[in-house]
């Protein structure tokens, strides 16, 4: 099973009942032998260009474990759900991931020990 990452643009007149359509979207995953593992909603943003003569979206992004094979089954079965408007799957880069999170802890490491150099300057200039 590999690990997916699947962006899914609602449409936007189904903000007020989105619970039936993710529904939907997450029986086409589990109907093809995958397993969603997280579920990541963004609500109602603008989009970069009109798309089906929508303006807005209701973006979701779902963290999925499936086989390589049933993607392309996956892709057919969302290209004709007539609650989403586009969609995107993608392959993360675990590898890349894990070297951003320690690069980012290593930052800010060090953004705390600058910070505690910072603030017992700024006392000593409030002093002056």
């Amino acid at each position: 099973m590999a690990l997916y990452e699947v962006a899914v643009l609602y449409h936007p007149s189904l903000e007020v009942d989105l619970s039936k359509a993710e529904d939907r979207v997450v029986k086409i995953f589990t109907d093809h032998d995958g397993k969603v593992t997280n579920t990541d909603n963004w609500g109602k943003r603008k989009l970069a260009y009109p798309i089906k003569k929508n303006e807005h979206a209701i973006y979701v992004f779902y963290t999925v474990e499936m086989p390589g094979t049933s993607v392309a089954a996956v892709e057919s079965t969302l290209n004709i759900t007539d609650e989403v408007v586009r969609f995107l799957i993608t392959k993360p880069d675990l590898k890349a991931i894990a070297k951003a999170e320690a690069a980012k802890a290593v930052k800010a490491e060090q953004a705390a020990k600058r910070g505690d150099i910072d603030q017992s300057e700024e006392d000593k200039e409030e002093e002056d």
